[in-house]
């Protein structure tokens, strides 16, 4: 007989018991929102079987977890409803655009609206059957030939490419699917999405954390949508457009091409940068930088420091950070604590004047803040800029206009800069931005700061929420974006990361998450680092950086 602990209380349960029937017999509230179960620090779907004592938590839909949980599930959905119309394993789940997901049939299936129609209408009927997700645990072989049956050949090659004895496939009535993370248990769950078309395909909208009723619509961001073109390019050009291909290039040590040509566009996209700016150096003196955090904003504002020195400019960097108020005037966050992420906490009147004047060619004190005595100081750091010299600004504040309110918008140059990974594991198993970015910072965090990946992953949370408040509201305001992602990236820093989330055991309350970007990182082949630039953005996580921090 299982024992179960819920809420600090136990409960013995006579019988081995499905988590989904656990919900009754615990009697939950509001269980209609309960999408998935944390049992003893690790995240399983509903219909996973209990069997001995441990300690559970349900995950509501409001959640970030639980939000994953119904977006990978309409994946399966939507991937399902698609076999069944065209017969053929054609879906390509590819990126996050603005509230949703882009997705694409097979290039040569440029999707019509009624086309479209077609899948919304085979998803709802497969909602409305309320058929069950069943998950089965199979020999390795047994999932290939269930998969090769559908003809889904990426999913194949990532399994064979994988040290498995035995697949986890998810079963739609018949339709096989491979996915890592746990999914909803019927189909029926899954009654809110809307598909917005957007040439040559279409983008997947769902319920947000904060509204899990309902669902927002579809804002373009054409800007942000070109750099994902742009990556899709680059893919095709280097042959690499899942995971297994990149695998194959490092087992058979052909990488190297990989790095240059990777490495070679970002340079290309700095220098068309330095040249604009150097184009319009008399009117645009102000260049704003920004970017979610992890996203190398530091190496990209050096590299571009050194592409505006050879256009013969004398860059001078300022830092929103010596422009904080003293700490007592710090505004506070939702729970009382000080919010150092908001834009309230910069003295935006002095950050102003100190620029208008720059601008005029005046001197300038710059301050320094003491972040010891949590003071703004006086600085002997007196500079006087000529009427052509850029200054550089980067911080997380950048695109927001408030930042440089009485600067004339057509005296400023904004640069967003992200890691805007387009590189999946196979057509329906796609790698999250965030979750590039994450990686980053565990290994970045842990070699310069000291910072276990538990403390990075403690802190992320809060990280990602100012993100969503205070940098990509923005980000369409730039006037060009840099996207940092090089296609190789994870395949590096798995190298440092593996151990850093393996130090966290099922004791721990982020042992889930660690457990998710293991399961991510399982997918590459480790590639070593030494034929990497010391000039590369990479080196900032991973070290041996020729920019010194």
């Amino acid at each position: 007989m299982p024992e179960i602990y819920y809420n600090n209380t136990k409960y013995s349960i006579i019988h081995k018991i499905k988590a989904i029937d656990l919900l009754s017999e615990l009697k939950i509230k509001q269980k209609d929102n309960v999408v998935g179960i944390k049992i003893n620090n690790d995240i399983f779907d509903l219909n996973y079987e209990i069997e001995k004592e441990c300690e559970v938590e349900f995950i509501y839909n409001d959640t970030p977890v639980g939000n994953r949980i119904y977006k990978r599930s309409l994946f399966i959905l939507m991937a399902k409803a698609v076999y069944e119309i065209y017969e053929d394993e054609i879906l390509n789940i590819e990126h996050s655009l603005s509230n949703g997901i882009y997705c694409e049939l097979n290039d040569d299936n440029a999707l019509s609206k009624y086309d479209l129609e077609q899948i919304v209408d085979k998803m709802q009927k497969l909602v409305e059957q309320d058929y069950e997700i069943k998950r089965h645990l199979m020999p390795k072989q047994e999932a290939i030939s269930l998969l090769d049956e559908q003809g889904n050949q990426e999913k194949i090659r990532i399994i064979k490419q994988k040290k498995l004895r035995e697949v986890k496939l998810y079963e739609i009535d018949g339709y096989y699917n491979y996915h890592y993370y746990p999914v909803l248990p019927k189909t029926g769950y899954l009654n809110k999405f809307k598909l917005h078309y957007h040439f040559p395909g279409f983008v997947l909208l769902y319920p947000s954390i904060h509204k899990p009723d309902q669902i927002n619509d579809f804002v373009d961001q054409p800007k942000l949508s070109d750099i994902f073109y742009d990556y899709e390019k680059l893919g095709d050009i280097l042959g690499v457009g899942f995971v297994p291909d990149l695998n194959e290039k490092i087992e058979t040590n052909n990488y190297g091409e990989l790095i240059r040509i990777s490495e070679g566009l970002h340079e290309k996209h700095i220098v068309n940068i330095a040249d604009q700016i150097e184009a319009h150096k008399k009117v645009k003196r102000i260049i704003l930088i920004a970017g979610p955090s992890s996203s190398g904003k530091t190496t990209f504002t050096k590299r571009l420091s050194t592409q505006l020195r050879i256009n013969g400019l004398k860059p001078f960097s300022i830092s929103t950070d010596d422009y904080f108020v003293n700490r007592d005037k710090t505004p506070l966050d939702e729970d009382g604590n000080f919010d150092f992420e908001s834009i309230h906490a910069i003295n935006l009147e002095l950050f102003n004047e100190h620029l208008v004047r720059l601008m005029k060619g005046e001197k300038v004190s710059l301050p320094r803040f003491n972040f010891k005595k949590g003071i703004r100081e006086e600085s002997n750091n007196v500079i006087e800029l000529s009427f052509d010299q850029p200054i550089l600004i980067e911080g997380i504040h950048s695109l927001n206009n408030e930042l440089t309110e009485i600067i004339p918008e057509d005296h400023k140059y904004k640069i967003f800069v992200s890691a805007l990974t387009q590189l999946n594991i196979d057509k329906q198993n796609r790698i999250p931005t965030s979750d590039t970015r994450l990686i980053r910072r565990i290994v970045r965090d842990n070699l310069y700061r000291g910072h276990s990946a538990y403390d990075t992953l403690e802190m992320w949370g809060r990280v990602r929420k100012g993100e969503e408040v205070n940098i990509y509201p923005y980000q369409e305001n730039a006037d060009v974006m840099f996207n940092s992602a090089l296609i190789y990236e994870l395949a590096v820093l798995k190298n440092c990361a593996v151990d850093l989330l393996e130090g966290i055991n099922n004791d721990n309350t982020y042992y889930y998450e660690a457990k998710r970007l293991l399961e991510v990182l399982a997918n590459f082949k480790n590639m070593p680092s030494d034929d990497i630039p010391k000039t590369s953005i990479l080196r900032e996580f991973i070290g041996g950086s020729v920019y010194k921090k």
